[in-house]
């Protein structure tokens, strides 16, 4: 089984023998912040049903679509993964918040 790391800037690394090794079959994550009005409405949710999703607060998701704040480390990477895959990322958050 790979053990598998998600790193804040959005990579994805393979941990072996207490190293870290890139997945090459991944993208390169972009520099710039997602959009996170565009991924919520790509994925059909209203504020709340997607800050329930993420687990935040719907302030978070507000101030972040209003850009009063942006999003930063791991909320940063989850995003960018949903910008990816919304449906395999959604149905993991849901498996994890019915485990947890």
């Amino acid at each position: 089984m790979r053990r598998l790391r998600l790193k804040a800037d959005g990579r994805i690394v393979e941990l072996r023998d207490g190293q870290e090794f890139p997945v090459s079959s991944m993208p390169p994550v972009d520099a710039t912040p997602p959009a996170v009005r565009e991924l919520r409405r790509r994925a059909r949710l209203t504020q709340i049903e997607f800050a329930s999703r993420l687990g935040v607060p719907v302030e978070t998701i507000r101030n972040w679509e209003q850009g009063k704040r942006m999003p930063r480390g791991p909320a940063r990477a989850l995003l960018a993964l949903i910008a990816r895959a919304p449906e395999s990322v959604f149905a993991t958050l849901a498996t994890a918040a019915s485990q947890g």
